[in-house]
């Protein structure tokens, strides 16, 4: 019996709309979370897993914020924020602070994927940075010759290995029920899970996410020429109501595969290496985990991490020189912009600082940035003169406040028990 074309055309098209966030949502499963994540569980087994979660559901709406701004009005936030600043200095300034934040998303992903590299192949870590360096090169060359559609491609199939080489693990040594349980009643226990709380969330809810995903929502469903084009490959036009109920889904199904991904981490650490010396490293985290679980697991963790460095760095400097663009009016070739951003990380490789240590301290960097991102988000995304008919309804603008205050206050308190607690 002959398949009905009319039902199979509207799936097509629809998952033709996937994509955006799912490239997006690799900045989720960069190595900067893989150290947070691991260290928390190793260190304070599952007491900070309600911050993964917790975490998840605000990137969730951050994400489909960012994202309707780019399908709205065409243009990406730093581009609207560099249109609304009034003086240079103002825009130079916000611009230093997004800028420090990428260069620290930068450093997270060069370390995680040299580190991986001297795991699975005794590569020296210098070395090793300067090959994480050069294939993110060629994954911005794919996108800028290939296209955004093929660059997709090749970054979810990066999310893929990356989702197995993480949460493989948990199979082997499943964690304890009551003990998750436990861990999802929000608390704390000293500084040092403050800090790693925040860096759980700078390496969730990361700035350059949200900048790059209105980046990417524009390029691909830019209201006046983009969509013509979209219109032709699939044979409809796309409207903006349907656009954005794609989108949706895409977000949806980044920030599962991400917040899955993120909490096996954690689970896997406090089930196999809580209390385990010198597991807080992710150096001896893959000891361990060789040691105890089996070599399987600990070379799908290292694969896992390999590719989580790759596919993070491509999307890191894409998302830098769209902030470079939108607040400077400056474009430099994206090969230049890569090559500057290596020396950070590979001076500190160089120097032989504690790559895991390197890691943590990047994500609470991030961790800082996320107001300058967020705040402006969703003001811009609540004002009528910004998206008109599809700005935020009251309750979505509330809860996007609510996550604002939350994250600045825990910045508050980390800086506050760093500077005079015991």
């Amino acid at each position: 019996m002959p398949k009905n074309p009319g039902t199979a055309r509207p799936r097509t098209r629809a998952a033709w709309l996937l994509g955006p966030a799912l490239v997006a949502g690799v900045a989720y499963l960069d190595p900067g979370n893989v150290a947070s994540n691991m260290t928390a569980g190793a260190r304070y087994g599952y007491l900070l897993v309600w911050v993964v979660v917790l975490g998840n559901v605000m990137a969730w709406l951050i994400q489909y914020l960012s994202a309707k701004l780019g399908i709205v009005t065409g243009r990406s936030l730093p581009e609207l924020l560099g249109a609304r600043f009034r003086t240079h200095t103002a825009r130079r300034a916000y611009w230093l602070q997004a800028e420090l934040v990428a260069m620290a998303t930068d450093v997270a992903e060069i370390i995680g994927g040299a580190v991986a590299l001297w795991l699975l192949f005794g590569v020296p870590l210098v070395w090793g940075g300067l090959i994480t360096g050069a294939v993110s090169i060629a994954l911005l060359l794919i996108q800028s010759r290939r296209g955004a559609r093929t660059f997709e491609f090749v970054i979810i199939g990066l999310m893929v290995i990356i989702a197995v080489g993480f949460t493989y693990g948990v199979f082997i040594g499943p964690p304890e029920a009551s003990g998750v349980a436990r861990g999802l009643l929000p608390r704390f226990e000293g500084t040092g899970s403050v800090l790693l709380a925040a860096s759980i969330l700078g390496a969730t809810i990361m700035p350059h996410a949200i900048y790059a995903h209105s980046s990417l929502a524009r390029d691909r469903f830019h209201p006046a020429e983009s969509r013509r084009a979209d219109a032709a490959a699939t044979g409809a036009a796309l409207d903006t109501r349907r656009v954005l109920r794609a989108t949706r889904w895409d977000v949806t199904i980044a920030l599962a595969v991400a917040g899955t991904v993120n909490l096996g981490i954690l689970l896997l650490a406090a089930a196999n290496l809580a209390g385990v010396p010198g597991t807080d490293s992710l150096e001896g985290a893959y000891a361990a985990l060789q040691n105890g679980i089996g070599p399987v697991v600990a070379t799908l963790f290292a694969v896992g991490l390999l590719a989580s460095g790759l596919a993070s760095s491509a999307v890191g400097a894409y998302a830098g020189a769209e902030i470079m663009h939108g607040l400077l009016r400056v474009r430099i070739p994206l090969l230049a912009r890569r090559l500057v951003t290596l020396v950070p990380a590979l001076a500190i490789l160089a120097v032989g600082v504690d790559p895991t240590l390197a890691l943590i301290i990047s994500q609470v960097v991030l961790s800082f940035g996320i107001p300058f991102a967020l705040i402006p988000l969703v003001s811009l995304t609540a004002k009528r003169d910004v998206l008109g008919a599809y700005r935020n309804r009251a309750w979505t603008t509330a809860a996007g406040i609510l996550a604002s205050v939350f994250l600045v206050a825990l910045n508050g308190l980390l800086l506050w028990l760093t500077l005079f607690g015991s």
